[in-house]
């Protein structure tokens, strides 16, 4: 079964890519840390490998030059989405929502047939600042997130993932601004919480 709606879910431009600051609480120091969700730390070095990461795949890219231009905030975008991944994570483990690795790989299967293949795929994840390497993560997070909705339904889950934002205290390194749990993300959103964007080409959320 395809959602559409949840294709590659969670980031597309993560996308992002026009997270500007990140508003809210938190302003504990912690040295060597990008963020603190819950008792887990994102490191700098995490961090900092998993931009690398990106910018060695676009610079392998016959796109590179525009993927790198148009990713200039990178390191922030890659770290809301991070902190964003634990949220949903951590609200899905609380609701009884997993997802198996079959289930994962029948969905990356399912993508790569609506987008053309798996290169096709890695392309339109890379637009949106997600390595090859990533892509997982990114379809198991879009799946925790769409049942999620199935089961609890859209607002219900946006309240849960507000509550679960609020009870991981989530704090982030001032050098990349500070969290907004209501609103879950660095950039104005339409709606209370972010929902996962639908990378390029894909149907955008309801």
């Amino acid at each position: 079964m395809i959602r559409r709606r949840t294709a590659l879910s969670f980031s597309a431009a993560t996308v992002l890519v026009a997270a500007p600051l990140l508003t809210g609480c938190g302003s504990t120091p912690h040295p060597g840390a990008a963020a603190v969700v819950g008792k887990e730390r994102i490191t700098v070095s995490q961090l900092q490998s998993q931009v690398a990461d990106v910018r060695e795949a676009q610079r392998s890219s016959p796109e590179g030059a525009q993927l790198l231009a148009g990713s200039a905030q990178l390191g922030q975008d890659t770290l809301v989405r991070l902190i964003q991944y634990r949220i949903i994570e951590q609200a899905g483990r609380d609701n009884g929502v997993e997802v198996t690795r079959r289930e994962l790989q029948e969905r990356r299967g399912q993508v790569e047939r609506v987008l053309g293949g798996a290169d096709a795929v890695e392309e339109r994840f890379l637009a949106a600042g997600i390595a090859p390497g990533q892509i997982d993560r990114e379809l198991s997070v879009g799946l925790v997130r769409s049942r999620l909705e199935d089961k609890l339904g859209k607002a219900r889950t946006g309240e849960v993932l507000m509550k679960t934002s609020d009870s991981l205290r989530v704090d982030v390194n001032p050098r990349y601004g500070t969290w907004d749990a209501k609103r879950g993300t660095a950039r104005a959103a339409l709606e209370p919480w972010l929902r996962p964007a639908a990378a390029p080409g894909a149907e955008q959320p309801a």
